[in-house]
């Protein structure tokens, strides 16, 4: 499915309410699957989602996980541990490219047994359950935090719980948090000390408990966007959301108050209101401890005319696609001057955007919805549109009850 959006106006005054954090979510499902009194609201509707639950729900001898990197990294560490249960993980042609030697290595040391079916080091894998007695794991502080959160959550379940020890600097320490604040949340006995994680084992059975998601905001940051690239007095109301939120891109509310966004927490919601007209040449980030909102936040800056400088983006590689590749071939389409390294984007600022670009989207669905709010500027193509589904299935919906105009 290929989407035209029109030069658009976005509604002076909107509100829309944004499915559960797939972040959050993923988590709490695997836990439920190992504590089964945990009851879940307001769970995400993606397609990582789904499959977390057909996967946790299922008794297929071989699964499927698509593009859902989170399922893959979470359900290894899941089924190690299940005894006397064989499964295959696989994916799509870009999920057998997605590195998973690290995790595979680590839960060897805790005395896995997985395999490789293809290539070395990546799905798919075939995984032999097991009791995993061996307590005391290291890892590359640098790897993505999902490896590290993949340990953690099946910790509880072990034996002897985890020592994980990170060897370097940490990367995403947001999502370490959450992933133990949620521990802490089912009443699993955690510590975070220097760079060094232990999960204590829980072999007593949790009473029942009831937890609701966060909504999302990884989805949030669109709409940062929009507000940032529309007529000042602007104002979205996102639901529902905590100020002392979990989840690493909460950052969005600092980050886009130089773009002349405020954000103003009220009875579970955010309210986001352009406030100022942006005046700056160029702005420097680093997303270290969020680097799903880089492509966002590249966007706004050509859409704004400004320059940013961005850092922290080693992961982006790794993606569903390698993000910073596809940035700069999507934004240099659009008239864009900007070079990546390994770890960082730097755009130039300029004053004229491309029409009518047709932005390919390479499977990955903030590829499609981080260069939606363009069409406050010009005309925008874009490819395959349908793979917003992965995080966010209602986005194009949500779009056209903000006045963007959609054929």
């Amino acid at each position: 499915m290929n989407l035209l959006l029109h030069s658009s106006i976005c509604n002076p005054k909107s509100a829309i309410s944004i499915t559960g954090s797939k972040s959050e979510t993923n988590r709490l499902l695997l836990l439920q699957a190992l504590f089964p009194n945990i009851a879940i609201k307001n769970i995400s509707n993606s397609d990582d989602s789904e499959v977390m639950q057909k996967a946790l729900s299922g008794n297929e001898a071989i699964i499927d996980i698509h593009h859902a990197g989170t399922a893959m990294r979470f359900l290894t560490a899941f089924f190690a541990a299940q005894e006397n249960r064989t499964v295959t993980l696989t994916g799509s042609s870009r999920m057998k490219e997605r590195p998973i030697k690290i995790l595979v290595d680590a839960l060897q040391q805790l005395g896995a047994k997985i395999a490789y079916l293809e290539s070395e080091g990546f799905p798919p894998i075939k995984i032999t359950g097991k009791k995993l007695l061996e307590s005391k794991v290291s890892l590359p502080a640098s790897v993505s935090s999902q490896y590290i959160s993949a340990l953690l959550l099946i910790a509880p379940k072990l034996e002897n719980g985890i020592e994980l020890r990170l060897e370097g600097e940490i990367t995403s320490v947001p999502y370490i948090k959450m992933t133990l604040a949620l521990l802490n949340e089912i009443g699993v006995e955690t510590s975070f000390e220097g760079n060094v994680i232990n999960v204590k084992a829980k072999t007593q059975d949790l009473k029942s408990e009831n937890l609701i998601v966060e909504s999302d905001w990884s989805s949030a940051s669109y709409f940062y966007s929009i507000v940032a690239l529309s007529a000042i007095g602007t104002t979205i109301v996102l639901s529902s959301y905590k100020e002392n939120s979990l989840q690493g891109d909460s950052a969005l509310a600092a980050i886009y108050k130089p773009f002349g966004v405020e954000t103003i927490f009220e009875s579970n919601s955010i309210i986001l209101r352009k406030s100022a007209t942006c005046n700056l040449q160029s702005v420097t980030c680093n997303l270290n401890s969020s680097p799903d909102i880089a492509q966002t936040i590249a966007v706004t800056c050509l859409g704004l005319g400004i320059g940013c400088h961005l850092t922290g983006l080693h992961t982006l590689k790794i993606k569903e696609t390698d993000r910073l590749e596809a940035l700069k071939i999507e934004l240099t389409k659009l008239g864009a001057a900007i070079s990546v390294t390994n770890d960082s984007l730097t755009l130039q600022s300029s004053s004229t955007i491309n029409p009518d670009v047709a932005i390919a989207t390479y499977n990955d669905h903030r590829m499609a919805m981080a260069f939606a709010p363009l069409a406050l500027k010009v005309p925008i193509r874009i490819e395959n549109a349908e793979v917003v589904s992965k995080s966010y299935p209602d986005f194009w919906n949500d779009l056209r009850s903000l006045g963007f105009k959609i054929s």
